[in-house]
């Protein structure tokens, strides 16, 4: 199996760029924005089936296993896992499945709540629940979301920006929080 490329991207498609590595062209979907003619190292996902041999390419080792991960959900293949690796960054979807966030994980597309749901319950204990640290109050980033969300915002574009609010900001409560995410989003820091 392959286990990893580096070389320079000679093609971008939808979903998938081509890789020239020693004079060979791969095929490599990939849910990373890279640009062409660029010199890149990509971590490579075999996945072998009846019939077709496709490679799946990542920057980095987390973002392959966490590819991995969602694969063996059932109802999640291997293009409905680059879906949602490709509308959501690695870490946000981590924290997503580790906090229970189902709505952000519907923003994927393709992915419906019942999906995000399997997705959540066979995958968080593996996401070492502990390991996403939003201070004392991991209820905090919901109900900012939520407010935020009440709002008019789409979580898909705040998301970030209320994660890192809550982990910096471990004590504050959603009352201290919105008005600091608002702030944030107007630009006004």
């Amino acid at each position: 199996m392959i286990g990893k490329l580096q070389g320079i991207i000679d093609y971008i498609g939808d979903g998938y760029v081509i890789l020239m590595t020693g004079g060979v062209g791969y095929k490599v979907y990939t849910p990373e924005y890279l640009t062409p003619k660029a010199t890149v190292s990509l971590w490579i996902e075999t996945i072998v089936r009846e019939d077709s041999i496709r490679l799946f390419g990542f920057s980095t080792m987390a973002a392959q296993n966490l590819f991995n991960q969602l694969t063996t959900v059932s109802g999640v293949g291997p293009k409905v896992a680059l879906a949602i690796m490709s509308t959501i960054k690695t870490e946000t979807l981590m924290s997503a499945i580790a906090t229970g966030d189902a709505k952000t994980i519907t923003t994927a597309p393709g992915v419906g709540k019942k999906v995000a749901e399997k997705i959540i319950v066979e995958l968080k204990n593996k996401m070492g629940g502990g390991s996403f640290d939003f201070g004392n109050d991991s209820g905090a980033l919901p109900d900012l979301l939520s407010a935020l969300e009440s709002l008019g915002y789409r979580r898909m574009d705040i998301v970030d920006m209320a994660q890192k609010l809550v982990s910096n900001n471990p004590n504050a409560d959603v009352a201290q929080l919105v008005p600091m995410a608002l702030k944030e989003i107007s630009g006004n820091k």
